[in-house]
């Protein structure tokens, strides 16, 4: 048996550990907790995978997708602002007294088959996607508890849409994102909390918030895309309390990402990345980490029935867009809108999918990439990015003569240049003038490992 002195010390130097234990959990917790004031909520790092991912897709699908008319905004241009194209489109197409209402059950979902689009968003490279839960129709694509008969269960489909995507898009080890739009158009609540002057909030008590942390406990989103802000400050969203609770104490604190759209005047100053407007596009580096979020079909987020061919980015369009905003540090959420049967349509498939094969011989270049000192030749036709030790330039017209004159880079005896998708090296000489000539490989067309912007990676280059 120990002695009564043994026991003594055993049990003091436990009480030791124990209070070192516990004073260094605290102040690792205390370091984790996040207080509901900007200062504070601005503070938090921003989780590392997100800057890496680069790329991801966007998904505008709900109620808006029936009528597939104009824009997702229907609902607002015909019975808000009054328009008469709208009016004359409800008119010819649909009987008297129809309402928005009454699309809700034409929402059917008939073809949505979630591990289809989780595949199609696989193959085309994205790292993350973004579905909107909620536009500014208020309809949900989940079992909202707040949104009776106005929600993907109870009403079209009768199906939890943001978490059967939710499951195939994490097996396939993808990020998953989700929009939600603080305010909604015509909601009684809101705009009675809009007559009082957003002095009261009924509407953020009653709906925004409950549905918000719904979200959050039910699906654990990766990212918050927030929108639906700009009527009205923070303080009426009680924006502040939420990101606290979600960076301190949520069970995705550690990981979820948000962005800045949380009330008056926070777009490009507060929360996570910045998106700053819709298809921001900086001139210059900026000093936050930013994401440029834009639509395949140039005019609507939704899908709309009456897009033209003209309307459509081009795949050279959206590669270049891709390459210049991560050499200025941003992400690329590139917009797709389903149909009302959960099918995407040909057009947008190909579009993804060359972004796909891109990034299949390109990726390097692109993903956990970091910009480099220079961001682009002053002909902006070259623009550059950075791992590690390598530079690589990315240039979107291939020279006539063969030879890619670049003025950046400053090159070293040992320097050597590749093309990615092509094995051998390079042969290159300095420039009389400054920087470096770059032979590029002598081939047919046809050959080459991508149609537009090739990438020429330099080691031991400053």
């Amino acid at each position: 048996m120990r002695s009564p002195e043994m026991m003594s010390r055993v049990l003091g130097a436990r009480l030791l550990l124990l209070l070192v234990l516990g004073e260094a959990e605290s102040a690792l917790g205390a370091r984790r907790r996040y207080t509901p004031d900007w200062p504070s909520l601005d503070s938090r790092p921003l989780p590392d995978w997100f800057d890496q991912a680069k790329f991801g897709v966007f998904v505008h699908w709900g109620v808006f997708s029936v009528p597939a008319w104009g824009s997702e905004w229907f609902w607002w241009h015909w019975k808000g602002r009054g328009a008469l194209e709208y009016k004359l489109f409800m008119s010819d197409n649909y009987p008297p007294g129809f309402s928005y209402a009454d699309f809700g059950p034409q929402f059917s979902a008939r073809f949505f088959n979630p591990d289809d689009w989780a595949e199609l968003f696989q193959a085309s490279g994205a790292k993350y996607v973004v579905l909107t839960a909620k536009h500014h129709e208020g309809f949900t694509n989940w079992p909202s508890p707040v949104s009776w008969n106005w929600n993907s269960k109870d009403l079209g489909p009768h199906r939890d849409l943001v978490g059967e995507l939710g499951t195939a898009i994490r097996k396939r080890n993808i990020r998953y994102g989700l929009y939600h739009s603080l305010f909604e158009w015509f909601h009684p609540l809101y705009l009675l909390d809009k007559k009082n002057g957003f002095k009261t909030q009924h509407f953020v008590t009653a709906k925004t918030m409950p549905e918000l942390y719904d979200l959050v406990n039910r699906y654990k989103p990766d990212l918050i895309w927030s929108d639906g802000d700009w009527e009205s400050p923070d303080t009426y969203w009680n924006s502040t309390g939420f990101l606290s609770w979600l960076y301190s104490d949520s069970p995705v604190k550690d990981e979820v990402v948000v962005n800045d759209r949380w009330g008056v005047n926070c777009s490009c100053n507060h929360g996570g990345y910045y998106n700053c407007q819709d298809k921001f596009k900086p001139s210059s580096l900026p000093d936050h980490k930013w994401e440029m979020c834009t639509s395949i079909d140039k005019l609507s987020w939704g899908y709309r029935r009456n897009m033209g061919m003209s309307d459509v980015a081009n795949e050279a369009q959206i590669i270049s867009e891709l390459v210049q905003t991560v050499s200025l540090g941003g992400n690329y959420l590139l917009n797709i809108g389903p149909t009302k049967d959960g099918l995407i349509i040909p057009i947008f498939q190909e579009r993804l999918l060359a972004v796909g094969k891109w990034l299949s011989i390109n990726g390097e270049a692109i993903y956990a990439s970091k910009p480099w000192r220079v961001q682009s030749e002053k002909n902006s036709s070259v623009w550059y990015t950075s791992k590690g030790s390598a530079v690589y330039a990315i240039f979107l017209h291939w020279p006539e003569n063969g030879v890619l004159s670049l003025e950046s880079p400053k090159t070293t005896s040992t320097a050597q240049i590749t093309m990615l998708g092509i094995q051998k090296d390079l042969k290159w000489s300095t420039n009389p003038h400054e920087g470096l000539l770059i032979y590029l490989p002598q081939l047919p067309p046809s050959t080459l490992p991508v149609e537009f912007a090739w990438t020429v990676k330099m080691t031991r280059v400053e």
